[in-house]
């Protein structure tokens, strides 16, 4: 088994709250960790990947509050936030993060997104451009990608949805953690429990939108998108990234105005968990110098 710390022993010896917050229709779960609670001291926020939570990030939060405030949250649909009824596009997602860092009282946080939420911090920087302080984007999603692959991803998240069990939540986590000793017993047991929500196939549903050909082209994240990132942004990619090799995440790098690459070996689409030590070492020296 691998050396990844539990969420308990992430935030144990750091204050903390685990709340929840109402942002608009949503009753938003959110993780405050460290920081002094003034309303200007530097903050990041943590943004998960489709059907992800607060969780995905239990080997960052520790070393990330070493530098500022960390809050973790769950979107609409997902974790333990409220679920949803209808579909959800980038722009409902945009809209509660603005909603949530007004009701938290977060002028300009930095944004650190895995996967969707990447995708989400990509566009929600180009629209509020004064509301975010840097990007750090860890496998970032929203690219029109090879359609096998997402058809996979669909595939395995469907079964693991309908049929909680231990195995297929694993299976679904093997989609994006290269290294299967790398997946811990507390991250599938958390997830068990998020796909086990009375009403969370039909939620997923509506979240799997995105992943739908024409929802995806709508809503897609273009070259144009990345050389118009207004803010500091560390891009991290893998070698073993499912949508595309390093060659394509060093080309995005270049495309951002004031962008650094990272590439995370032996990995697939969780860097931020796969490679901590890694991670973390390099998020908080890009913090530094980019803060």
């Amino acid at each position: 088994m691998s050396d990844q710390i539990t969420f308990w022993q992430a935030i144990a010896d750091l204050p903390h709250t685990l709340e929840y917050v109402q942002v608009g229709p949503w009753r938003t779960r959110v993780l405050t960790v460290g920081g002094t609670g003034e309303p200007d001291e530097e903050t990041i926020v943590l943004l998960n990947g489709t059907t992800g939570h607060i969780e995905a990030f239990t080997q960052n939060i520790h070393a990330l509050a070493s530098r500022c405030r960390v809050i973790g949250y769950d979107y609409p649909g997902h974790g333990f936030t409220t679920l949803t009824d209808h579909d959800l596009e980038i722009p409902e997602y945009e809209e509660h993060l603005l909603g949530l860092l007004d009701v938290l009282g977060l002028e300009r946080p930095h944004l650190c997104g895995e996967s969707l939420g990447g995708w989400i911090a990509i566009k929600f920087a180009a629209h509020h451009p004064d509301r975010v302080r840097t990007l750090i984007l860890s496998a970032p999603g929203g690219r029109v990608t090879d359609e096998a692959r997402v058809d996979r991803a669909q595939s395995v998240s469907r079964q693991a949805v309908a049929e909680p069990t231990y195995e297929n939540v694993k299976q679904r986590l093997q989609v994006v953690i290269h290294d299967p000793e790398k997946i811990t017993d507390e991250l599938v047991r958390i997830r068990q429990a998020v796909y086990s929500r009375e009403g969370f196939g039909a939620s997923m549903r509506h979240i799997a939108v995105l992943r739908e050909a024409e929802t995806r082209y709508r809503n897609r994240v273009t070259d144009e998108d990345y050389a118009a990132i207004p803010v500091p942004a560390l891009l991290v990619w893998t070698d073993h990234e499912p949508s595309g090799g390093p060659d394509l995440g060093e080309r995005l790098a270049g495309l951002i105005p004031d962008g650094e690459y990272l590439l995370v070996k032996d990995a697939a689409h969780w860097p931020q968990w796969e490679d901590p030590k890694t991670f973390n070492r390099n998020a908080l020296d890009f913090l530094a110098r980019k803060a």
